[in-house]
């Protein structure tokens, strides 16, 4: 039999702390039923001016499976629930809001998922079950679960719920987190990277008692930012290498319109072809060099965590050995298209072509130059972190094998032999 710890983080709560600790409380029995035989609740008290630790602290005196913890000044809802973590006994760990927007009586369901076949369960408010959420807070979290979905691989419909189950033993796994209100999409971040088996289960969504403390503006920018860098700091091409694309899709747009343009005759210099220019000139060099600086970022991660090197964009690459490793090559290609190009404008000028025809060739082959010498740039210092991974993964690999192989020691021994001559 299992059981569980469910934590609740509560800040100037004292309207609605009472419910929702009753609330709580009431579930043991639908518990057992899943197969959770002992329960434990604590409530953080995260500094509160009220009077919520007051009646917290009176509840608890008639249910000792209460606990109160109060923390002297305010840290912050993540800081409020790692100390409800680090104090659980449980070996299921829970969580909800104070504010009773949360269903308590959904932790069953939550259970049940975790002891089947989940280390994470989220309650999802966007999964189908009835929602009182504001529409800009569903707008928020659609993206927010859409942009992780693209970064991580995986279908998440809720990033950000505040009330889930997990195995208290991923918390190594998915430490260290932060102490504000982006705890949840950063646990949700982490667990996507780091391989956890996750589920959802839907549950309805209920406006909160009081005035909300999330500000969709300043909270929704500190959530971005969170699952941005928690994400790169686990697969950085994912994100640097879809803004490469998408630089490198324009510049190949641009140059094709104004490849079209010349073809048809037109070589005059309007301002829009000014403007296309420099965006694609712009576009293209950006893009190459994001998609580069993600694939040579993933390999400092690799160094870092001493961890294989995470798939690329795509997942498995379009070439049978990884993108990166061609960049060698395709700058060599780039740099003789460049010069080829810039070799053929120069016969042309002084074969009496006008400069007026020949300046798009010239930029078009400044560029390819630039282009190549970048991809040769990062393909060096690739090939350098390919190689300072390959010491590492060899040093370890000759270390062990030389302790699997060295013969054990045998002491000194102290006695003389008895077939020995002693020489006078």
């Amino acid at each position: 039999m299992a059981s569980l710890t469910v934590v609740i983080p509560a800040y100037n709560e004292e309207n609605g702390i009472k419910e929702i600790v009753e609330r709580v409380l009431l579930v043991q029995k639908d518990l057992l039923k899943v197969g959770v035989s002992k329960f434990e609740l604590l409530v953080v008290d995260d500094g509160s001016r009220d009077k919520t630790a007051e009646i917290t602290k009176k509840i608890a005196e008639e249910h000792p499976e209460l606990r109160l913890i109060s923390h002297e000044t305010n840290k912050g809802y993540g800081a409020a629930l790692k100390t409800g973590f680090n104090c659980a006994e449980g070996d299921l760990v829970g969580f909800l809001d104070a504010d009773g927007t949360y269903p308590p009586e959904y932790f069953p369901q939550l259970c049940e998922v975790a002891l089947r076949d989940a280390n994470l369960v989220i309650g999802s408010r966007m999964a189908g079950a009835d929602s009182q959420m504001p529409m800009t807070r569903r707008v928020g979290n659609l993206f927010f679960a859409n942009l992780l979905s693209i970064v991580g691989r995986q279908s998440v419909s809720d990033s950000a719920s505040g009330m889930r189950v997990f195995k208290k033993d991923i918390l190594e796994q998915i430490y260290p987190l932060p102490d504000g209100l982006n705890l949840t999409p950063v646990m949700s971040t982490r667990a996507v990277h780091e391989g956890i088996k996750m589920a959802e289960v839907p549950i309805p969504y209920s406006e909160r008692v009081g005035r909300s403390k999330l500000s969709v503006t300043q909270d929704g920018t500190l959530f971005l930012q969170s699952m941005i860098w928690t994400a790169l700091s686990y697969n950085p091409v994912r994100l640097l290498g879809m803004l490469g694309l998408i630089g490198i899709g324009l510049a190949l747009m641009i140059a094709l319109g104004l490849a079209v343009v010349r073809v048809q005759g037109d070589t005059t210099l309007e301002p829009w072809n000014v403007v296309a220019l420099y965006i694609g000139a712009i576009s293209g060099v950006a893009g190459i060099s994001l998609f580069a600086l993600g694939a040579m970022f993933n390999y400092l991660v690799s160094l870092f965590h001493k961890r294989p090197i995470r798939q690329g964009l795509f997942g498995k690459s379009l070439f049978k050995t990884p993108m990166e490793y061609h960049f060698g090559w395709f700058g060599l290609l780039a740099l003789l298209i460049g010069f080829g190009i810039g070799l053929a404008s120069l016969y042309l000028g002084l074969n009496g072509w006008d400069m007026d025809r020949l300046w798009l060739y010239g930029l078009g082959s400044a560029m390819s130059i630039l282009v190549g010498v970048q991809l040769i740039i990062y393909w060096v210092i690739i090939q350098t972190l390919e190689e300072l991974k390959q010491r590492d993964m060899l040093v370890a690999s000759e270390l062990l094998f030389e302790a699997n192989t060295k013969p054990e020691a045998t002491a000194w021994s102290t006695e003389i032999p008895t077939n020995l001559t002693v020489m006078e």
